[in-house]
């Protein structure tokens, strides 16, 4: 979810209603310097205002864009990690990543020659006319009215057979107690120049977001990122060259507590990390495709993802085609959109289409919202082995599991929600959810004894009020009864950070 905006959404949405009961602040730290003495960002920096404001006027300029039909074989050129030189400090491709001295970086949005995409926050120029006068703009803006056309495209497999899945009872079970979130501390910047992983340098990763993680095979997890940009970004938002609407690292660190190491990501070329699920960065037809979650059953992997048609105007909000389920068969360096398992988002209304699918027992389980930050949390289930037929899932509606409550589930809980993030503790039986609640500001943490609930009240872990801009908030699957990780992204600086609550 990239989630293209200030998450909080502070002047444009209204004031949670309700009580929650209340954590520790979050303990703000300076900008954190890597192992390198390379400085990164410090998430709770304050923006600076401007007491005169800068006016930009965008006019609307049609543009007619040929899209193919139907979508053109993903490039799945792929090639295996070089081991990391054994100085973490050394750079493993200068060639690629390092400055030459004779053309240094000015670290300008305005001169890093970024393509102006809806990917990202476009800046304008200046403009300035003395300091008292504010700047004033006026721009063509581009909007593509995509016109399709035949192209070539993938013969599609055979559909699944269809499933009938039957009607059975579903009843909530008592509400868990409420986590007692005690201190809530920022650990490490993961992502972006002056990153504990140092992602520049070794991945072309210069800005990106999300970090969602799901345990990949034993001892390791796997990190999913959002859009991501590699030379040419300049924070603050989305922007720069070597758009990639998606990447994946992998890791094996389970000591958490001084940040979260990437032994390697998925690359198509030395140190450049690969796009996993294309998408046709076409406005009005589809912008991006960003991962929402992940999951492993035996040697196959899925993820679940949302296909952007376009981002809004309004902050928090975007526009999406379908959601939908990719799956890979080797170890998520190559992945597969399934065609026939998707939902779609008619009339806009469609509750599955920010999923996060976690199994449990003989079945997966699907929260999905629908698309922006302003919707309910929806729940379906399917067993293990029909993950990709979407006729075998079941819906909650009112109590009860239904093969045809796609249109009208039952919401788990009251009150909006974005970015869900959820995990099955099996050794206590214990369901957790995190998720943005954006009218609120803050990332919240609630707990079950079942999927669909009864949950526990949502306790606030970080606050936009720390950490401006702040959204994600997603959870580590080897967090513990004591403590719990997660990660936040922020949008000014762009890039990922870990963060750790301990459980009172």
């Amino acid at each position: 979810m990239i989630h293209r905006l200030s998450a909080p959404l502070l002047a444009l949405l209204l004031a949670a209603s309700g009580s929650v009961l209340s954590a520790t602040p979050a303990t703000a730290a300076p900008a954190p310097t890597n192992a390198c003495g390379e400085t990164g960002f410090d998430p709770s920096a304050k923006a600076e205002s401007s007491d005169l404001p800068g006016i930009d006027i965008k006019v609307p300029w049609p543009q007619l864009v040929p899209v193919p039909v139907p979508d053109p074989p993903q490039d799945q050129t792929r090639i295996p990690q070089a081991p990391l030189p054994a100085d973490p400090c050394a750079d493993p491709c200068p060639d690629l990543t390092d400055t030459p001295p004779e053309q240094p970086e000015s670290g300008s949005a305005g001169s890093s020659g970024s393509a102006s995409s809806e990917s990202g926050s476009s800046s304008s120029g200046s403009g300035a006319w003395g300091s008292s006068i504010p700047r004033f703009s006026i721009a063509p803006d581009p909007e593509p009215i995509p016109i399709p056309i035949p192209g070539p495209g993938v013969p599609l497999p055979p559909p699944p057979v269809p499933q009938s899945p039957p009607v059975e009872p579903g009843p909530v079970d008592t509400a868990a107690a409420a986590p007692k979130v005690g201190e809530v501390t920022l650990v490490a910047q993961l992502t972006g120049p002056g990153s504990i992983n140092r992602t520049d340098k070794r991945w072309q990763v210069n800005g990106t977001d999300l970090g969602i993680m799901w345990e990949s095979k034993p001892g390791e997890v796997a990190i999913a990122f959002g859009d991501t940009f590699g030379r040419g970004w300049a924070p603050p938002g989305a922007n720069g060259q070597d758009w990639r609407s998606n990447v994946l690292g992998h890791s094996t660190d389970r000591d958490l507590s001084d940040g979260l190491t990437l032994d390697s990501m998925v690359q198509d070329s030395r140190c450049h990390a690969a796009e996993l699920l294309g998408s046709r960065k076409v406005k009005n037809w589809e912008t991006t495709t960003i991962p929402t979650s992940g999951f492993a059953i035996g040697d196959r992997q899925y993820m679940s993802y949302m296909s952007v048609r376009r981002w809004s105007m309004v902050p928090g909000m975007w526009y999406t085609n379908h959601g939908g389920i990719a799956y890979s068969d080797d170890n998520g360096q190559t992945w597969t959109k399934d065609p026939y398992a998707k939902w779609e988002n008619i009339f806009g209304m469609n509750q599955f289409q920010v999923a996060s699918m976690v199994p449990a027992g003989d079945h997966v389980y699907m929260f999905g919202t629908p698309n922006g930050r302003l919707g309910t949390i929806a729940l379906a289930r399917v067993a293990r082995d029909q993950v990709l037929n979407k006729s075998a899932y079941q819906y909650w509606v009112d109590g009860t599991w239904t093969p045809v409550g796609e249109h009208s589930p039952t919401p788990v809980l009251n009150g909006v929600a974005a970015e869900l993030s959820v995990r099955y503790d099996e050794s206590r039986g214990l369901w957790q959810m995190s998720y943005l609640d954006a009218p609120a500001g803050t990332i919240v943490l609630r707990q079950a004894n079942s999927p669909q609930g009864t949950w526990s009240a949502g306790i606030p872990m970080v606050r936009s009020a720390d950490y401006p801009k702040l959204y994600g908030g997603f959870l580590h699957p080897w967090s513990t009864a004591d403590e719990v990780y997660f990660t936040i992204s922020e949008w000014d600086s762009y890039n990922v950070y870990l963060m750790r609550a301990t459980l009172r």
